[in-house]
């Protein structure tokens, strides 16, 4: 499901060359980035071979993919850049994989109090996470995971808001 608007889609749809991947490539978006991730077809392989014969055919063709779209990916990004100000990245999908070549790691202010950075060092000692931060992306991601409903419900109701005030009165 993406979170950006359909003419959005149909440009990313109509920009990107139609050999690139097996489907139309899922498109999503912050403040920050736009994210773009195609599918690209699977590799053929014997009925015998193994796990890691598959996995390394898998990555080869995700490499000679990035290789040989390089230079397009990256006209692609600046269009994106000059269009929306923001970055964009990309990733391929692979037998259920997904692979990214670039993204943000967007920092971002918190204040937290000593009970919730205790609960971050947790973490970090535990060995759950490296650093604070990477605690605290590890957070976001598990409440994202286990409320995706209710965070559905809430995106729904600000683009409902949206909808809304694209409707009223001009200031």
């Amino acid at each position: 499901m993406s979170n950006v608007r359909p003419e959005t889609l149909a440009w990313f749809k109509e920009r990107l060359p139609k050999d690139w991947f097996i489907s139309v490539p899922e498109v999503s978006a912050d403040r920050d980035e736009v994210v773009v991730i195609g599918e690209l077809a699977d590799v053929e392989f014997d009925p015998g071979a193994s796990k890691e014969t598959i996995a390394s055919a898998r990555e080869g063709r995700v490499k000679r993919f990035r290789e040989e779209t390089r230079d397009a990916r990256m006209e692609v990004a600046n269009e994106v850049e000059q269009k929306w100000n923001r970055s964009l990245s990309w990733g391929v999908t692979i037998g259920g994989e997904t692979e990214m070549f670039t993204h943000l790691s967007t920092p971002v202010m918190t204040r937290l109090r000593l009970a919730d950075r205790l609960t971050l060092d947790t973490l970090v000692d535990a060995g759950v996470a490296r650093t604070r931060s990477d605690a605290l992306a590890w957070c976001v991601k598990l409440v994202a995971k286990n409320q995706e409903a209710w965070l559905g419900d809430l995106r729904n109701a600000f683009k409902e808001v949206e909808r809304v005030r694209s409707e009223g009165p001009n200031a």
